[in-house]
């Protein structure tokens, strides 16, 4: 069968430059080896964050009941039911794509896609059939997989990937989670907060660290209150299994031997690669693409986690809207310059921009603006003081440069940074923009005027 454009990967890049290219009026094909969404939608991204909203209302009912005047005769959970919830989350979100492929005439094949050659695509069908597909352009997002640990594979039962972590059957009275990136810090809060003993292990000299360093110190410290154990600057030296879990032993300040039922690995991700043609590829193993996401292949275009860091939802699915335009309309594609990071623990923690670290590194002249939410009353009333908002402005202009959120809804507030990065503003428009009160966002204010002095609340 022939298309304008075959998608081979259903994530948030595939399905939504399928859509795209069919908004334009092409006929798409999307091919899914599981369910529309990708590892995100059923895998990542959104089942996480159904079970970390499990786990924050739980902590805030067991620790916090009592401050908010509430009493409990007795709190207990069911652990089956809140994997069961995420599943609902991720199973109900994954329809809706699959109605908006029926919506705007998207051809749903659901498959094993093997890039043949330029223009040819063997689909391998769940009954083991093949079908072909012809189409002048291909747009490959297949996205990555988790990484594992050298000399210790995942084997599903006590070492374990983020995949895996989100259907365990039950609870785990202990686990060692290897890998402080935004998985692994979102695990560590999700089991922590259930009573589970965690144990975070992180090769460098912070959490997070690809955060402003400032941001990651003040979750960690949030951590550690929660009863997190962290480690930080330390890697794993050896690694073993045995009938009872896992043995672990890592070197810091010291060696020490840990060992716990459950091993999470977080270490990062690689390529999932189509099946097929050869395609050059980066020193770091990812698609090698052009200005235009196309690859070495012509007529074969690729967006999302497979070319490559940043490695998010949102970051994919602006390259694939991108590589379509450029495959179908004048538009001139542009690469992911300016994105959000956020991560959903408590606090959550939220950025754009520069940090700190690295305006220093450019010999950049700037001025920092920090508001903590203690001082903020909207914080205050809802009793989520933990964090701070914490701006960079250039020097002699004024314009923002960076933007670093810890704390309650800093996932949420980081939008209105990224907005003011995209359109160059500066402390003066920043300040002049009335922010509502009492709200939290009001701290995106203060924070700008105390970089400049003129902040009323501090």
């Amino acid at each position: 069968m022939s298309y304008d454009l075959i998608v081979i990967g259903g994530g948030p890049a595939g399905y939504v430059g399928a859509i795209r290219a069919a908004q334009l009026g092409k006929r798409v094909a999307c091919v899914e080896k599981e369910r529309a969404g990708g590892t995100c939608l059923n895998w990542g991204c959104i089942p996480t964050k159904s079970l970390l909203r499990n786990a924050e209302l739980f902590h805030l009912m067991k620790h916090r009941a009592e401050e908010y005047g509430f009493k409990f005769a007795s709190l207990d959970f069911d652990w089956g039911k809140v994997i069961q919830r995420s599943r609902a989350v991720a199973d109900k979100n994954a329809a809706g794509i699959e109605y908006l492929f029926k919506k705007n005439k998207v051809d749903y094949v659901r498959g094993e896609g093997a890039l043949d050659r330029a223009g040819e695509v063997t689909v391998k069908l769940a009954d083991g059939q093949t079908r072909k597909l012809a189409a002048p352009k291909i747009l490959l997002a297949t996205g990555v997989v988790s990484r594992p640990l050298p000399g210790f594979p995942f084997n599903g039962t006590t070492v374990i990937g983020s995949r895996e972590a989100l259907v365990l059957a039950s609870q785990p009275k202990d686990i060692i989670i290897i890998g402080a990136g935004a998985i692994g810090v979102e695990f560590a809060y999700f089991f922590n907060a259930f009573g589970t003993k965690v144990t975070l292990v992180e090769m460098m000299p912070n959490i997070l660290p690809l955060e402003d360093t400032e941001a990651s110190q003040a979750l960690e410290k949030a951590f550690v209150r929660q009863g997190i154990k962290v480690l930080t600057g330390t890697k794993v030296v050896k690694a073993e299994t045995g009938a009872g879990g896992v043995t672990i032993t890592v070197e810091g300040n010291q060696v020490e031997t840990l060992s716990a039922g459950l091993c999470l690995v977080a270490i990062g991700v690689q390529p999932l690669m189509p099946g097929g043609a050869s395609l050059k590829l980066t020193p770091r193993g990812y698609l090698e693409t052009d200005a235009r996401y196309q690859t070495s292949l012509p007529g074969v275009y690729a967006a999302g986690d497979i070319i490559g860091p940043p490695l998010l939802a949102h970051t994919a699915s602006y390259e694939a809207i991108q590589a379509v335009e450029g495959m179908f309309t004048q538009h001139v594609p542009k690469k992911v310059e300016l994105f959000p990071s956020c991560t959903y623990s408590q606090p959550q923690v939220a950025s754009v921009g520069l940090t700190e670290r690295a305006a220093k590194e450019k010999g950049l002249k700037f001025r920092v603006g920090k508001f903590p939410f203690s001082a903020s009353g909207k914080a205050r009333a809802v009793g989520e003081v933990d964090g701070f908002v914490k701006l960079l402005f250039g020097e002699p202009h004024g314009e923002l440069l960076g933007a670093h959120i810890v704390g309650a809804e800093a996932t949420e507030m980081i939008a209105e940074l990224g907005l003011a990065l995209t359109l160059e503003a500066t402390h003066e428009e920043i300040e002049a923009s009335i922010h509502a009160h009492p709200t939290l966002s009001e701290a995106v204010h203060e924070a700008t005027g105390q970089a400049f002095g003129t902040a009323i609340h501090l």
